[in-house]
């Protein structure tokens, strides 16, 4: 019953949301329909914008899961932005290596750099908290603009490409690239590793002896710790997992999407994971709705401003107010409030 509740306050909040929005744009004199309309045929309006959907929502999907497995544990990972640009950077690296190997070969090769480089630059935020108490929100956000600066460093210095024209590495080999499904469109293979990721860990967090442990740990560490779980250990596993998604969700775009590594590679994907990772309700399978929903707005979001001519800034406005409305939701008045109207009996 609990479960379901959940699911009722993030419906209850995306419900609000649009409602709130709809009412904005009325105030304003705007045609809330021919608005909504055109998000609607941005975002799945034929078999071209719905690829489209799919590719925006792949990274955010992934990075989604890394931050709710960190939440799991009981930690914020706010760093998945970070991580994300990590994880691509050592795509890019590893793929100056991989050019006369089979595809076969190259592509788990230039993935599991990027998850590598993910997972360490996670790791660093864990071993301050464990040592030093440093709080992870903290050390995270930080780590952000430190590797956002190492991209900048990096696609000027020692990775930029060959013909040095542009602050960009040079395009990965072509075993080291996601075939297109169906062509011109860009749908690639990246997207069903990430739905299989997302299958994989819901398995591993909900029926498994080490994801037992991880959601004990950040649901009581004091209890977890009587009951001789290692707290400290599992907060390790927790990021370094975390940031290894994050950095396969770099790794899957720079394949797929862009094949190389510039400035401003990343629009903020992991930023959004962490509205799409609450939104989901920090369940895996609830990241996947979520992050199709985030993926349905970005992609949606260029529509909106060419026909309906309402700036595509709309968009952002939207996932702040599921995200405030969610909050609201979520506090201890509102869910009493809400379970006395429901008549429920369980402890919410």
């Amino acid at each position: 019953m609990r479960r379901y509740f959940t699911v009722f306050l993030s419906l209850l909040a995306l419900a609000s949301s649009f409602l709130i929005v709809a009412l904005g744009l009325w105030i304003s004199g705007l045609n809330t329909g021919a608005v909504f309309s055109a998000l609607l045929n941005g975002a799945a309006g034929d078999s071209y914008r719905l690829a489209e959907t799919c590719v925006k929502a792949c990274p955010l999907l992934l990075t989604g899961l890394a931050v709710a497995l960190a939440l799991q544990a009981g930690q914020w990972n706010i760093g998945a932005e970070g991580q994300f640009l990590i994880g691509a950077l050592g795509t890019a690296w590893a793929g100056q290596y991989v050019g006369d190997l089979p595809p076969w070969l190259a592509l788990p090769a230039v993935c599991v750099a990027g998850m590598a480089a993910g997972a360490f630059w996670a790791s660093g935020p864990a071993v301050l908290k464990n040592a030093r108490g440093v709080n992870e929100v903290i050390s995270t956000i930080m780590l952000n603009f430190i590797a956002a600066g190492l991209v900048s460093y990096c696609v000027h210095g020692p990775l930029m490409e060959t013909q040095a024209q542009y602050p960009q590495t040079d395009p990965l080999p072509a075993p080291a690239q996601f075939s297109r499904l169906f062509p011109p469109m860009r749908l690639h293979f990246g997207i069903g590793i990430a739905l299989l990721v997302a299958i994989v860990l819901q398995l591993y967090l909900f029926y498994t002896k080490g994801g037992l442990k991880l959601r004990a740990s950040g649901a009581n560490p004091i209890a977890a710790r009587f009951a001789g779980i290692k707290v400290h250990r599992q907060t390790m596993i927790a990021f370094a997992l975390s940031g290894a998604l994050a950095g396969l969700a770099g790794s899957i775009e720079v394949c797929g999407v862009t094949y190389r590594v510039y400035e401003k590679f990343s629009p903020g994907y992991g930023y959004t994971a962490i509205a799409v990772a609450l939104v989901g309700q920090r369940s895996p399978l609830g990241v996947i709705l979520a992050a199709t929903l985030f993926g349905a707005l970005e992609a949606g979001s260029g529509a909106i401003q060419r026909v309906a001519g309402v700036s595509s800034v709309l968009v952002s406005v939207i996932q702040a107010v599921i995200v405030f409305s969610l909050a609201v939701y979520s506090t201890d008045l509102a869910r009493n409030f809400l379970k006395e109207k429901l008549h429920l009996s369980i402890s919410i």
